[in-house]
């Protein structure tokens, strides 16, 4: 196993830059996720990591070794892609030895490495089938075990489920998770989907155009978001914010609705609530407009304007409500960032 550093890691494409002075620490055996929007810098962050583009500036040690311009085949990784790159005229077995085949390994060390990984990852009833007659699920089985047949010291995973649908996404999910904790290898894993990262990760690292905005555990992220980005960003759906004013433990929102605050913030902000913690109250600070709900079951999300926002309230139980129904709310809890975005302390 091996940990990872990155030391103010900068990246250009041309004149433009992509990554600006990235500094993390991974420790050895842990499960990192990148995550942020298109274009963030996530992907080339990772493929800095692999060896796959040059560093523009920085560096990255594996353990306590220089790294920075090693090559791949130097750097004990094994990467797998959002595209499954199987060789399709192969099989299973042959997609997973290949690499070790064109590397002269003796066919003993193969078949034992083969037979660990098929047993791992239960591939063993579609060793002889091709990749076209694997489902999309099982294909990224068989990338995650020509990775795993590498031993390395450290994975990576670029967006591997975005090709599946929500039903494999959820079971790889798990598979993914259940790896980790099986092999303790560390792990960095890219993806678009905030989801993914909540139930994946050790730590999350939330980024956006090429800067960190905040690393942490999923539940530190969720409760106690650093800035607006990071409070819109994680979570599904997502945080609902109000430009307000904050006075004397109080803030007060456009249509001057008053909300108690808990902190001492002072001055022109924004005032934050989850959809799940709102309650029904007669005499409620906040009154929710409904135009729109969505029924799931157990759980509703009514939509709407507040204070002349968009908003989204989770509801459990009670009739569900109606298009153009008043629903007075109060907070349960709130979250009060400054004008600056940044959460106040």
């Amino acid at each position: 196993m091996s940990s990872l550093t990155l030391h103010a890691v900068k990246k250009h494409f041309g004149k433009t830059a992509v990554l600006h002075g990235i500094d993390l620490a991974v420790a050895e055996g842990e499960f990192i996720v990148f995550v942020g929007p298109s274009g963030c810098g996530k992907s080339t962050l990772l493929r800095l990591i692999a060896g796959l583009d040059s560093v523009g500036a920085g560096s990255i040690h594996f353990g306590e070794h220089d790294l920075t311009h090693a090559s791949p085949s130097e750097r004990q990784v094994a990467m797998v892609f959002q595209s499954y790159a199987l060789y399709p005229h192969m099989s299973v077995r042959e997609n997973l030895s290949f690499g070790m085949r064109m590397r002269g390994v003796p066919r003993h060390v193969i078949d034992d490495k083969l037979t660990r990984a098929v047993q791992t990852l239960k591939l063993e009833p579609y060793l002889e089938r091709k990749p076209g007659e694997l489902s999309g699920g099982q294909c990224q089985r068989v990338a995650i075990g020509r990775a795993l047949v590498q031993e390395p010291a450290v994975f990576l995973f670029d967006e591997p489920l975005s090709n599946l649908d929500a039903e494999l996404r959820l079971h790889m999910r798990v598979e993914i998770k259940a790896l980790h904790q099986l092999l303790g290898k560390t792990m960095v894993y890219v993806t678009h989907d905030q989801v993914e990262a909540m139930t994946l990760a050790d730590r999350i690292v939330v980024l956006r155009a090429g800067r960190i905005e905040q690393v942490g555990a999923p539940l530190e992220l969720y409760e106690r978001p650093a800035n607006v980005f990071v409070a819109g960003f994680i979570g599904s759906p997502a945080m609902n914010l109000w430009p307000a004013r904050f006075e004397a433990g109080v803030a007060t929102l456009a249509d001057a609705s008053h909300v108690p605050l808990a902190t001492g913030a002072v001055g022109e902000g924004w005032l934050g609530v989850r959809p799940e913690h709102f309650r029904l109250e007669l005499e409620g600070p906040l009154t929710l407009e409904v135009s729109v709900v969505e029924s799931l079951g157990a759980t509703r999300y009514a939509h709407g304007l507040c204070a002349g926002q968009a908003a989204c309230v989770e509801l459990r139980d009670g009739p569900a409500p109606q298009p153009g129904q008043r629903l007075r709310l109060a907070p349960t809890q709130v979250h009060a960032f400054d004008a600056a975005g940044l959460r106040c302390r």
